[in-house]
C-alpha cells in the first residue's frame, strides 16, 4: 500500500500586516515528504490551487499575493510517477494568524502542539498557542488489522502542564455506528477497531475534545473527517443478464442497436469503478465473427459491418463483459450479461408467382365459387405487410365479373367469380394479374416489386331456368272482372339459345283461387269475380306467382310474379255507425247522438254520405230529426220535448258519393231512459229501458227475498243439527275415554340374551308355500277354516262422535263371533329350545286328579274357548 505522507500538513504565519507586503512570489513556506513503498525516486507534485505550487524537492511556495486572511485556505496536492501509472493525493490546509507586535513566521506542526517562547527584555511579550486543526485522515477500506489500528494522536500543547484527557463523539463513535472509533483519553491516539466498507460509508465526521480531569475543556473541539479509500472489491454488475435489441435488415454499419449497463459500485472517480466493455463472441458467425461492436465507455452496441440478413440470420446472440479497472485485464474484476440482437424484416424481397399462367373453369351464373388459386413465394417475414400479397386485376376483366382474394394464411391467391358470366355471351376468358407486397419495395433493391402472370379462364354452359321479361308483371282492371276473362299472356324466355327447349307453365302461389294458366302458352284467365274488398287484396293489389318449367337435363325452372290492380267501383252500400245508441226521454237533457257510416269501397266512392230520415214509418220523422254535421258525420235528436222511455228501433237512410250512388237503410236502436240532471240514465231508467215493466221487477224481488229466506232456514237448521250432535250423552264414561291421551306402559323387553328373535314368526302368514320351504327351525302353522267369513260393521265416512262407542261394540262382538279371525284353532309345533333354561320343562307339570274343579266359567269366555269349554265343562257328553 502506498501513501503519500505529509510530514507538515497545518501551517500557522505570524505576519504583521506590513510584512505580507514583503513576502511576494516564490515564497517557501512549506516541506512536503513523500514516500514509497516501491522506491519510486523520480515524483511529480501539481497543486489544485494556482496561488500555490509545489517544487520537486517537496518545498511549498506561494505563486501570487495572499489577499484574504479571514478564512482558512485549503487545496489538494496531488503526486503523480515518472511513468503514470500512480496517483497519490492529499490536503493541505492553511490559516494566516496576525499579531500586532511581533514580526516572526513560525510554523507549527500537525498533531503537536508545543508552545513557544520569546525571550527578550522585560517588555518582551510572551506568546502561548492553544489552538488545534486536524487535516482529513485517510483509510483504506478492508484493511486486515491488526485492530485496533491507530490512525492519529491527538495533543494539546497544555498535557505538559495539566493532567489531559481526550474524547470523540460523532457518528461512528458514540452514536450509530458506535464504537467503530476509540480514542485513548490518556495518550490521545484515536484507532480504527474493524475493517471499514467504503460501499457502506465513505466518510465520518468527527469531533475530538480535549479536556482536564474536571471536565473543563482545555481546547475548543476540533473536527476530524475520515475518508475511506476505495479498493478494487466489488465486480460489475449489469442491470439484466439478458438485454434484448433490434435492428433492420441492410443496415449500414455504425447504425445504434441497444445499450447495456454495469454499475460497479466502488468508487466512480477511481479507477476502481470504471467500468470498460467488450464484446467476447458473437452467435452465429454469419457472415463474419465481428458484425457489431461495442462503446468501451458507454456499452453502446452498434452495426460495424454490412451484411445482415434476416432471411439467413434472425437473431445474434452476443455475450459483453464489462470489466473495472477500466478494463484491464490483468488487475480488474469482469462480468458478463447477454444481448439478444433481433433483426427486424424489411421489404427486401418482392412476391413471386410460381408460374407465369394459371388455368380454371368456372360454370355460368354461379357466383362466388373460386376458378383459380394463384400460388406465390416470398421470402420476407410471415403475416407483415412485407410479406402480405396485394393482387390486382389488370386486364381481360372489362365488365368486373371476377376478384382475386389473398388467403391470410398462405398468401394465395384466390380467384373468385363476383359477378355471374354468361356463357352465351362469353365462353373464355383471360384475365392479366399482377401481385405486390402492402408494403414498399425498400430502396436499393434491384428487382422489381411486383410479379404478373396471365389466367385462363373457360366458362361452362349449364341448363339455364326460363325467365320472365316483365317480372314482376302489372295488370290493371276494374273489380267485378267475371270468370274466364283472359287478363295477360305470361310468357318466359329461354337463355339457352343455342338449344331447343320446351316450356311448361304451372300455377304456385294464389291466395284466392282467382286464376288459371295456359300451360304450353301462359295465358292467364280468371275463375272467379275479382273483388277488389277481398281481404287476400293488399293495398288495391291482388299477387300470384307462376312457375316455367323448361325440358332440359336437369330441369330448369324459373319464377314470376303477376300483380292484378283492381280499380274500385261502386258495388258496396254504406253501413250506418254505430247501432245502438242512448237518448234521455226528455229533449232539454242528455246529449245528441253522433252517428256516421262505413262503406268497403274507398274514394270517391265511400263519403261524404247522406243521412235522412224515411217517410216511412211515419213516427220516425215526428219524434226524431237528424242535422248535418260535415261530410261524414249527423246527429240524432229528438224533435218532441218529451219520449216515454223505452227501446225504439230509428230506420235511418244513408247514401255513399258513388256514381251512381248506393244508399241503404239502416236501423239505429236507440234506448230512451230517464235521466238526471248530468244526462245520464237512473238505475230504474236503465231496468225500464231493459224492457220490464213495474210487476215483473215487483216478481223478481219477492223471488230474491224467498231465496234469501230458504238459505237462512238451511243454516239455522245445521246449526241446531250440530248442537245436538253434541249434547247426546256417550256409550262411555268419560274418565274410560282414552281418545285423545297418551298412555305410558312399561317395557317388558328381555334383557341381553333375548335380543335375537324372528318377528317374522308373529306376523300372520298370507299361504303356507314360504313357510314350507323353510330350513328346520320353529315353524308356525295355522290353518284358516274354509266358512263364510263375517260381517263387520261400515264405519261412516264422516262419524259422529257420539257414535264411536256403538261402532266398538258392534265390532267386537262380530270378532267374538267369527271362527276365521286368528288365532286358529289349529297345532302348532315348537323345536326344542334346549337344556338349562331356568323355567323348567311343561312336561313336568302333572294333572291333579284329587277334587272335582268346576270349568263352567269357560263358558263365559266366547266362542274362541267353546271347544274347551265342551272338554272340560262337560258339554261333550251331549
Amino acid at each position: 500500500m502506498c501513501f503519500l505522507r505529509l510530514a507538515a500538513m497545518r501551517v500557522s504565519l505570524l505576519l504583521f500586516n506590513v510584512f505580507l507586503t514583503l513576502y511576494r512570489l516564490f515564497l517557501s513556506f512549506l516541506a512536503v515528504k513523500f514516500e514509497t513503498c516501491q522506491q519510486i525516486e523520480e515524483v511529480s507534485f501539481e497543486s489544485s490551487d494556482p496561488k500555490f505550487s509545489v517544487r520537486p524537492d517537496g518545498s511549498l511556495y506561494a505563486e501570487q499575493h495572499v489577499t484574504n486572511l479571514t478564512e482558512p485556505i485549503q487545496f489538494m496536492v496531488t503526486a503523480r510517477d515518472s511513468a503514470g501509472k500512480y496517483i497519490w493525493e492529499t490536503t493541505v490546509k492553511l490559516r494566516f494568524i496576525s499579531y500586532f507586535s511581533i514580526h516572526l513566521f513560525n510554523l507549527f506542526w500537525l498533531i503537536t502542539f508545543p508552545r513557544q517562547h520569546q525571550r527578550g527584555s522585560s517588555n518582551g511579550l510572551r506568546r502561548q498557542k492553544r489552538d488545534w486543526v486536524i487535516p482529513p485522515i485517510n483509510v483504506p477500506e478492508n484493511s486486515r488489522g491488526p485492530f485496533p489500528q491507530v490512525l492519529v494522536r491527538i495533543r494539546s500543547d497544555q498535557d505538559k502542564e495539566i493532567e489531559i484527557r481526550y474524547s470523540i463523539t460523532g457518528a461512528g463513535a458514540d452514536q450509530p455506528p458506535n464504537d467503530v472509533y476509540i480514542i485513548d483519553p490518556v495518550t490521545g491516539k484515536m484507532s480504527v477497531t474493524k475493517p471499514l466498507d467504503r460501499e457502506e460509508r465513505a466518510s465520518y465526521h468527527l469531533r475530538a475534545h480535549a479536556v482536564d480531569i474536571n471536565g473543563n475543556q482545555m481546547e475548543p473541539p476540533i473536527d476530524l473527517y475520515i475518508y475511506v479509500i476505495d479498493m478494487n472489491d466489488n465486480r460489475p454488475e449489469f442491470k439484466n443478464q439478458v438485454y434484448n435489441g433490434s435492428v433492420a435488415e441492410m443496415s449500414k454499419p455504425g447504425t445504434s442497436v441497444m445499450q447495456v449497463t454495469a454499475f460497479d459500485a466502488d468508487d466512480s472517480t477511481t479507477a476502481n469503478g470504471l467500468v470498460h466493455y467488450r464484446i467476447l463472441s458473437q452467435t452465429p458467425h454469419i457472415p463474419i465473427p465481428n458484425m457489431f461492436t461495442i462503446n468501451g465507455a458507454t456499452g453502446e452496441i452498434s452495426t460495424i459491418a454490412t451484411g445482415i440478413d434476416r432471411e439467413k440470420v434472425s437473431q445474434y446472440t452476443i455475450i459483453v463483459q464489462a470489466t473495472d479497472m477500466e478494463g484491464s485485464l490483468n488487475f480488474g474484476l469482469s462480468n458478463t450479461a447477454t444481448a439478444l440482437i433481433s433483426i427486424t424484416d424489411i421489404n427486401d424481397n418482392p412476391p413471386e408467382l410460381d408460374s407465369k399462367t394459371f388455368q380454371g373453369e368456372v360454370p355460368e351464373n354461379a357466383v362466388g365459387v373460386v376458378v383459380a388459386n394463384l400460388t406465390v413465394r416470398d421470402k420476407d417475414q410471415p403475416h407483415t405487410p412485407n410479406w402480405n400479397a396485394v393482387y390486382r386485376i389488370t386486364g381481360g376483366d372489362a365488365m368486373g365479373h371476377f376478384a382475386i382474394r389473398t388467403d391470410e394464411v398462405t398468401n394465395d391467391g384466390k380467384v373468385i367469380v363476383v359477378k355471374p358470366v354468361d356463357y352465351e355471351r362469353n365462353d373464355a376468358f383471360t384475365l392479366m394479374v399482377v401481385v405486390s407486397n402492402q408494403a414498399h419495395l425498400a430502396s436499393g433493391i434491384p428487382s422489381s416489386p411486383s410479379s404478373s402472370a396471365a389466367v385462363s379462364i373457360k366458362v361452362l354452359d349449364v341448363n339455364e331456368a326460363p325467365v320472365f321479361p316483365s317480372n314482376p308483371k302489372i295488370i290493371r282492371f276494374e273489380e267485378g272482372v267475371p270468370a274466364d276473362t283472359t287478363l295477360a299472356t305470361f310468357a318466359a324466355l329461354d337463355p339457352d339459345r343455342f338449344i331447343q327447349q320446351t316450356i311448361r307453365y304451372s300455377k304456385l302461389s294464389d291466395p284466392a283461387n282467382w286464376l288459371k294458366i295456359n300451360r304450353t302458352n301462359g295465358r292467364i284467365t280468371t275463375t272467379a269475380v275479382l273483388d277488389r274488398e277481398s281481404p287476400y287484396m293488399k293495398k288495391n293489389v291482388y299477387e300470384a306467382t307462376f312457375l316455367a318449367v323448361d325440358n332440359g337435363s336437369p330441369p330448369a325452372t324459373g319464377t314470376g310474379t303477376v300483380q292484378i290492380y283492381l280499380i274500385d267501383v261502386n258495388d258496396n252500400v254504406p253501413v250506418l255507425v254505430p247501432q245502438e245508441a242512448l237518448v234521455c226521454e226528455r229533449s232539454r237533457h242528455g246529449y245528441p247522438v253522433n252517428i256516421t257510416a262505413s262503406d268497403l269501397d274507398s274514394e270517391p266512392n265511400a263519403g261524404p254520405y247522406v243521412f235522412e230520415l224515411p217517410s216511412y214509418p211515419s213516427s220516425a220523422r215526428r219524434n226524431w230529426t237528424i242535422s248535418r254535421l260535415n261530410g261524414n258525420y249527423a246527429q240524432l235528436k229528438l224533435r218532441i220535448p218529451y219520449l216515454e222511455a223505452g227501446m225504439y228501433r230509428v230506420p235511418i237512410l244513408v247514401s255513399d258519393s258513388g256514381n251512381p250512388p248506393l244508399s241503404n237503410t239502416s236501423v239505429l236502436k236507440v234506448k230512451v231512459c230517464p235521466c238526471d240532471e248530468n244526462g245520464d240514465c237512473t238505475v230504474l231508467g236503465a231496468v225500464t229501458v231493459a224492457g220490464l215493466g213495474t210487476g215483473a221487477i215487483i216478481t223478481i224481488l219477492i223471488c230474491i227475498i224467498i231465496l234469501l229466506s230458504m238459505v237462512l232456514f238451511f243454516v239455522v237448521w245445521v246449526k241446531r243439527r250440530e248442537k245436538e250432535r253434541q249434547t247426546k250423552p256417550l256409550l262411555i264414561d268419560p274418565e274410560d275415554d282414552v281418545r285423545d291421551n297418551i298412555l305410558k306402559y312399561d317395557e317388558e323387553g328381555g334383557g341381553e340374551e333375548d335380543q335375537d328373535y324372528d318377528l317374522s314368526q308373529l306376523q300372520q302368514p298370507e299361504s303356507l308355500d314360504h313357510i314350507m320351504s323353510k330350513p328346520a327351525g320353529v315353524r308356525r302353522v295355522d290353518e284358516r277354516p274354509v266358512i263364510l267369513e263375517s260381517q263387520y260393521p261400515v264405519r261412516p265416512t264422516v262419524p259422529h262422535p257420539g257414535d264411536i262407542g256403538e261402532f266398538i261394540i258392534d265390532g267386537l262382538r262380530a270378532a267374538d263371533n267369527d271362527p276365521t279371525a286368528p288365532p286358529y284353532d289349529s297345532l302348532l309345533v315348537f323345536d326344542y329350545e334346549g337344556s338349562g333354561s331356568t323355567a323348567g320343562s311343561v312336561s313336568s307339570l302333572d294333572s291333579s286328579s284329587s277334587g272335582e274343579q268346576d270349568y263352567d266359567y269357560l263358558n263365559d269366555w266366547g266362542p274362541r274357548f267353546k271347544k274347551l269349554a265342551d272338554l272340560y265343562g262337560g258339554g261333550g257328553e251331549d
